[in-house]
């Protein structure tokens, strides 16, 4: 059986990656990714560009169950948790289910351990000068706008009687 490498972003499932190849015709000068959906037993082709856009790695602590997902995948529930991962969408390193809720805590301390390294990274990306300066343009421009549709609504005319704005007491 054919382990399944990429899980769908939005919608998860099981795919493996078979290859890339050149297309030709309409397809010209683009990349084609082949890929195998598991679930289906269904091999398909999309675009390289597709593919980075909307399937993901699995990564090896991932959730065999939901493949990462963290919802109900057998039942077909999204709204309810998976029942392998208890919602996390992690595992054990050593690729078991947790087993109580120590081991669930592990787990979830070790995506919260994650998370703060990467808002850590994000924050030390904001400090530089040049992003910041980027992020005060785009703020500036942002308050200009805003400025601009509320000159042009009150300058505008209203639905009360004679045209007036309803502007309350």
């Amino acid at each position: 059986m054919t382990k399944p490498t990429h899980t769908h972003i939005t919608h998860g499932g099981r795919f493996s990656w078979v290859g890339e190849q050149q297309g030709g015709g309409a397809l010209e000068g683009q990349t084609l990714v082949c890929y195998l959906d598991l679930d289906k037993d269904l091999k398909s082709i999309t675009t390289l560009e597709d593919w980075q856009q909307h399937w993901r790695k699995i990564e090896p602590d991932d959730c065999t169950v939901c493949m990462g997902t963290g919802r109900d995948s057998i039942k077909g529930n999204a709204t309810k948790p998976c029942g392998g991962c208890y919602g996390l969408g992690k595992i054990r390193p050593d690729g078991e289910t947790p087993a109580d809720r120590w081991q669930l805590a592990e787990i979830a301390g070790g995506i919260i351990a994650r998370q703060r390294q990467e808002i850590g990274r994000l924050r030390q990306i904001e400090a530089l000068p040049e992003v910041r300066e980027i992020l005060d343009k785009q703020r500036d421009a942002q308050n200009e706008t805003i400025a601009r549709q509320e000159q042009k609504w009150r300058a505008g005319r209203g639905h009360g009687p004679g045209g007036q704005r309803a502007t309350g007491d």
